[in-house]
């Protein structure tokens, strides 16, 4: 493909509907559509071998809803571990993925399954992968045979998904048959985009952006599907609008490539504040990435983007572009009623984070779940910051730790590159650590997490284990269900009633250090859970409209409004904490404590939840 042969795409103009936002490419084939399905409730499908057996799909799905959800046309919330798919991929499909026009690989992307996948093309097994939440992708090019662009090929897949098996890390879904208290239906199986795209044989195939505001560079690194050959290059080109920031040609000498990219934004000595990416003016910029190689074959090229931003933490103050900032955070569930943990549509992840900024907030907790990247795509292009989360697992074990940390590792490689995610959170409430407080095991684990995380990022900060029993936080963060704005203003209105706490028992009865003679008196304080009021809006005929949870509850419009105001404005009174997290967005069926119910509609006025949530106007955070 020749630079010139098409005018470039910007990736950060993109319509957030490509399932990789930033490693775009021109066409894509997704299958949002009906395929065939089958529950293996026997487990008997591989000895059957219902890969190759056409015959043994009579449901039809669609995805990419799990079949646990209304929108896939199925809706059967029962204990169904084993579940098969097979996807028809006539000819024009190939032709829409781009094969071969731009490249002769045929790539096979899955954006999600739980939570074990093994993948079949045309009867042939083609790769497997475990872990529920992060993408994977084969080449099936080999698997397609002699007719290749020919005839119609299928895509099967078997999908494993124990929902008694507490090693996985599941977060939310109910190990119940029925959802209770905080926890809801399950997800089976595919529950992100599945697609096609082609390559060429030398392509990139993983790309992740580090910025340096401070130095004016950003250091790229680029995994390569292959070994290059001798005179290959890469071609990294960055843009601002129509102004060139950088671009620079390097030997593409190894198949992972790194490289800092020096960016020209300064002008007379001064550095230009339009190029930093700040919630209020979230400014990307676009690069264009060329992997050509020496001799005949076609050149790979993709559009990213990227934020030019730091975060970090000192003198209890957590920094943005080295300036202190106060959160304002909101807790996100990111599950419909209709959909469950997929959004019932594209645009509905966008809609999201639009609701989240009209409420007033600048932040949102992504809560024990992982979200999919066309969300973060719309945080990073609305300036949302985000704190990246995982689903937990309820058990300590061996393979718990192996099954947490490899997938742990894979979701911090996703998503590292987006300037919205601004901090990391690996454990939440002791969950899956439960002795963490008493059990060196635990908290080896606990504090290996936190440091694998830095190690593969040290961009940014991490909280060990947020809410309480901190082993290894960079943030001194703090679940606090009180109800009384009274008693929150109290315990929060001084260093010395922080410290007393610290050093103490914690709101929830468990402390909020695994080693309270440890020094945390200059790590930043932030208050991520409170809140909690329930308020019931549904209407006649909505979901469980019967049931309601929270951790207390309001009667009236205006009891809500006076509610929600006093504890927010409690947490805001503090001069030593620099930031919350009120729980939480939406309605989750039975847990009705929500700011919105959950068909996204406030309780309250938009305008109303976010003059309380902003408040007054701060100042910078005092040093603690």
């Amino acid at each position: 493909m020749s630079d010139d042969a098409h005018p470039r795409l910007r990736a950060s103009e993109q319509d957030g509907r490509y399932p990789r936002p930033q490693l775009l490419r021109e066409r894509h084939q997704p299958f949002d559509r009906g395929v065939g399905f089958a529950y293996d409730d026997g487990d008997v499908g591989l000895d059957e071998r219902w890969f190759a057996d056409a015959g043994r799909f009579p449901t039809e799905i669609r995805l990419p809803f799990p079949p646990e959800s209304p929108a896939s046309g199925i809706g059967d919330t029962g204990f169904h571990p084993v579940v098969w798919y097979r996807i028809p991929v006539p000819a024009d499909d190939l032709a829409a993925a781009g094969y071969p026009g731009q490249g002769d690989r045929l790539i096979l992307h899955f954006g999600a399954v739980d939570y074990e996948a093994d993948v079949w093309v045309d009867g042939q097994h083609v790769g497997r992968h475990v872990g529920g939440q992060t993408p994977f992708s084969f080449d099936i090019t080999a698997a397609l045979g002699a007719h290749g662009r020919r005839g119609e090929h299928a895509v099967v897949v078997r999908a494993h998904d124990d929902p008694h098996d507490g090693t996985m890390p599941r977060g939310k879904q109910d190990w119940q048959l029925e959802p209770h208290v905080i926890w809801y239906h399950r997800t089976t199986g595919i529950w992100r985009t599945v697609w096609l795209e082609a390559v060429p044989s030398l392509s990139l195939a993983a790309i992740a952006w580090t910025p340096d505001p401070r130095a004016g560079t950003v250091a790229l690194e680029a995994d390569l599907s292959r070994s290059p050959g001798p005179g290959d290059t890469l071609r990294v080109e960055v843009t601002a609008g129509d102004r060139v920031l950088a671009d620079v040609t390097m030997a593409a000498d190894d198949r992972h490539l790194e490289l800092v990219v020096p960016l020209h934004v300064q002008k007379n000595g001064q550095q230009h504040e339009e190029l930093l990416w700040w919630p209020e003016s979230p400014t990307l910029l676009d690069a264009t990435l060329t992997l050509r190689p020496a001799g005949p074959g076609i050149a790979d090229e993709v559009s990213s983007y990227f934020g030019l931003r730091s975060v970090g933490v000192e003198r209890g103050r957590f920094l943005l572009n080295d300036r202190p900032r106060y959160l304002r955070s909101v807790l996100e569930q990111g599950y419909w009623p209709e959909s469950h943990l997929t959004p019932p549509s594209v645009d509905a992840l966008r809609a999201e984070v639009e609701l989240i900024l009209s409420l007033g907030f600048d932040s949102a907790r992504i809560h024990q779940k992982v979200e999919d990247p066309r969300f973060l795509f719309w945080a990073d292009r609305l300036g949302l910051m985000l704190w990246g989360e995982t689903a937990s697992a309820y058990r300590f074990a061996a393979t718990a730790v192996e099954r947490l940390t490899g997938e742990w590792l894979e979701i911090v490689r996703r998503d590292r590159s987006h300037p919205s995610i601004v901090t990391w959170v690996p454990f939440n409430e002791s969950w899956g650590i439960q002795h963490v407080s008493s059990d060196p095991a635990q908290q080896a684990y606990c504090r290996a997490l936190a440091d694998l995380t830095r190690a593969l990022d040290p961009s940014r900060p991490v909280v060990s284990n947020d809410g309480w029993e901190h082993v290894d936080s960079d943030l001194l963060t703090i679940h606090d269900y009180e109800a009384s704005g009274e008693i929150l203003t109290a315990r929060y209105a001084s260093a010395e009633a922080i410290e007393e706490l610290i050093r103490g028992v914690g709101p929830a009865g468990r402390r909020l250090t695994v080693d309270p003679a440890a020094d945390v008196g200059g790590k930043p304080v932030m208050v991520t859970e409170f809140g909690g009021i329930s308020y019931v809006t549904r209407e006649p005929g909505d979901a469980a409209e019967s049931a309601s949870w929270g951790y207390s509850t309001a009667q009236t419009p205006e009891d809500f409004e006076r509610r929600l105001a006093e504890l927010v404005g409690a947490i805001r009174s503090s001069p030593v904490v620099v930031g919350f997290c009120y729980t939480q967005l939406t309605d989750t069926r039975q847990e009705t404590n929500g700011l919105c119910d959950e068909h996204r509609r406030p309780k309250l006025p938009a305008e109303v939840v976010a003059r309380i949530v902003r408040g007054r106007p701060r100042g910078p955070a005092p040093t603690t």
